[in-house]
């Protein structure tokens, strides 16, 4: 039998070459649970407002992983001991972090797996593939968890300076065309120190810090809060909240049997065993895709229309403001729609409803972004800062919205 070279190399738009570094972590991209990850977008239905937002969660996991790679080794160079384990527990924590996203990401965690978010799933997935890889993963399960005593290696993963958001903003910023948001990942990552085991940015490092603060911010309104990615997820929800009740009356809609299966069933994450996990693991933007297909020629009023409106990119109007939206403006449109279209108040409310978005580029609540000064003393970026807009930064921004059809204007 012929071996197979499984140290490849991936060709990045971003980075260039990214090497994959041992023979089980090819495996793990080559398991079926990873290469799903191709077939789930990474920045939901932004596609629709950028054309060029296409790409994956495949995509991203790799480039986290790159660039874990890149500051393990500044770390060591840095005179910062890292085992071989620990190294390969790093890559295969930040590589496997977002397995467990469901089709266009977020909106499904509130629509069709209630009250179970893509962090617990991603947690299940690791537990299963450590036991088919024999406990390998042991070490990078413990680390993602948090319960590995460098911490450290955790704020690596998930922290307000991590690999995840270092890979996305840059990634998002590229294929978005939304230019603020490039941030300059390699320069933070040669500024990384780890002080008394948790992980610090050196002084002259800040003002990349301040960048990458400052694009994250912009992203959120320019790309992940633009108000039409915003209303075609909501509506997305909508519209699988729609066929989710549809369902439970016993009416069955064409879709993929995966899609079905949580469509009739509530499922919590006790409910998650290993034939639930390997249904959610069958599920992807296509089954989303084709089944919004499928209902726009439903005799049901509201499940075709809303499946149409997000087909035919034809969407609800938004509006955003930042003061709160009045009840009676919303409630005086839903009495209007309902009359036009002969339904409820109550079915109106699927095309007719307000509500808040938020965008806080830097929580002081949070574990604080450390700044090692010259003096070997430690301060929050905050306080370390120059600038007065980081204090503004870490200020939270409330907008208010309401959708509604746009014969109604």
């Amino acid at each position: 039998m012929t071996q197979i070279n499984k140290l490849k190399i991936f060709n990045d738009p971003i980075y260039g070459f990214i090497s994959i570094p041992n023979e089980l972590i090819y495996d793990l991209i080559q398991h079926p649970y990873f290469q799903r990850l191709r077939r789930i977008s990474q920045m939901g239905l932004s596609y629709l407002v950028y054309p060029g937002a296409n790409h994956t969660r495949f995509h991203h996991a790799l480039g986290c992983m790159h660039l874990m790679q890149k500051a393990v080794e500044t770390l060591r160079f840095k005179g910062v001991a890292i085992s071989n384990e620990e190294e390969c527990a790093l890559l295969i924590a930040i590589l496997l972090h977002d397995i467990g996203h469901g089709p266009f990401s977020h909106a499904m965690e509130k629509s069709i797996v209630e009250d179970v978010n893509h962090e617990a799933i991603s947690l299940l997935f690791m537990n299963r593939l450590n036991d088919e890889f024999d406990g390998k993963l042991s070490l990078a399960i413990q680390v993602f968890k948090g319960e590995y005593h460098r911490k450290f290696m955790l704020q690596l993963i998930s922290s307000q300076l991590d690999m995840d958001r270092m890979d996305y903003l840059k990634r998002d910023s590229f294929y978005t065309g939304v230019a603020e948001g490039n941030v300059n990942s390699e320069r933070l990552i040669q500024m990384m120190n780890v002080e008394n085991d948790v992980l610090v940015i050196e002084e002259k490092g800040i003002y990349s810090v301040e960048k990458f603060l400052l694009s994250r911010r912009l992203m959120y309104w320019q790309a992940y809060l633009h108000k039409t990615s915003l209303v075609a997820e909501l509506i997305l929800m909508k519209v699988l909240k729609r066929a989710k009740e549809l369902t439970l009356k016993g009416i069955k809609l064409p879709c993929s049997e995966p899609l079905l299966y949580f469509m009739q069933n509530k499922i919590t994450l006790e409910d998650f065993d290993a034939e639930k996990l390997d249904l959610f693991s069958q599920l992807d933007d296509f089954d989303i895709i084709s089944a919004l297909k499928a209902w726009q020629k439903h005799n049901d009023f509201i499940l075709s229309t809303l499946s149409k409106m997000i087909i035919n990119r034809d969407l609800l109007k938004i509006k955003l403001s930042a003061d709160k939206i009045p009840m009676e403006e919303s409630q005086s449109l839903k009495e209007e729609f309902a009359e036009a279209h002969n339904i409820s108040a109550v079915d109106a409310g699927y095309f007719i409803f307000r509500g808040k978005i938020k965008n806080q580029a830097y929580s002081k609540e949070a574990e604080p972004i450390r700044i090692l000064k010259k003096d070997k003393t430690i301060e929050d970026v905050v306080e370390a800062s120059d600038q007065l807009n980081l204090k503004s930064l870490s200020k939270l921004v409330t907008k208010y919205y309401i959708c509604f059809p746009k014969q109604l204007i």
